[in-house]
C-alpha cells in the first residue's frame, strides 16, 4: 500500500517539474496590431452616430 502511494507521488512529482510550454499562434506584435485595428474600427463606428443625437 505504502510503496504505491509513494509511486503514485512520484508520478505525479515528475510530471509537475516538467516544463510547460505554450507557444502562441502567432508573434506577439500581431496582436497589438489585431487589437489597435479592432479598436479603431470600433472607433470609427462610434464617431459615424456621432449626429444621431442632433437629428431627432
Amino acid at each position: 500500500m505504502e510503496d504505491t502511494v509513494l509511486a503514485a507521488a512520484l508520478t505525479v512529482a515528475e510530471k509537475a517539474a516538467e516544463p510547460v510550454v505554450n507557444e502562441l499562434p502567432m508573434p506577439p506584435i500581431v496582436f497589438g496590431i489585431l487589437a489597435f485595428a479592432g479598436l479603431c474600427t470600433l472607433l470609427l463606428v462610434a464617431y459615424a452616430f456621432r449626429s444621431i443625437g442632433t437629428r431627432h
